[in-house]
């Protein structure tokens, strides 16, 4: 996560009032929230904040929500980035925002105590991804370890033979 609270979460909407909105509901419960007002500077502060989860607006000037989750989705390293759309629209915008890559969608006007615990949730979930991702980082690292000791190991055995060759194997074995 992008800070020790309960996470960075950044708010894509054209509507400043929307975004306010967000923000009063996302703030006192130790969210920081971050806000883009368009699809390209949403996607400038992806790559320089690292959000932890994005409220991503379907309807707006210029590239719109479902351009901009497609191309979050189409770059590896936000592709379990946590988008939720949030919009007015309704019916089939619901299933072109989960085809665009959306995990999840909330209809304007929305339900507080609805958005947060979405939100929590999806943030846990990310959380859970995070912590294996690291652990998968720790483990390969300790495999490669691992293999240079093992590498040591063997060509300090390959000497031993060759000593053997030339030596007692007292005398090689106390050498080595």
């Amino acid at each position: 996560m992008a800070n020790d609270g309960a996470g960075t979460i950044l708010v894509v909407d054209d509507t400043p009032l929307n975004v306010r909105l967000l923000e009063a509901v996302l703030v006192p419960h130790g969210y920081v929230v971050l806000a883009a007002t368009s699809g390209e500077e949403a996607l400038d502060l992806v790559a320089k904040a690292r959000p932890d989860l994005i409220l991503l607006d379907v309807v707006m000037p210029g590239m719109d929500g479902y351009a901009v989750c497609e191309t979050l989705r189409a770059d590896e390293v936000n592709a379990v980035l946590p988008v939720i759309m949030v919009t007015s629209s309704i019916g089939r915008e619901k299933v072109k925002a989960i085809e665009a890559g959306a995990d999840d969608f909330i209809p304007k006007p929305f339900n507080t105590h609805e958005l947060l615990t979405r939100v929590r949730s999806l943030l846990r979930i990310k959380r859970y991804h995070d912590t294996i991702k690291s652990q998968a980082a720790q483990l390969q690292e300790l495999n490669r370890t691992l293999e240079q000791r093992v590498q040591r190991q063997v060509e300090e055995l390959e000497r031993l033979r060759q000593l053997r060759r030339f030596l007692s194997p007292q005398l090689a074995d106390s050498i080595v």
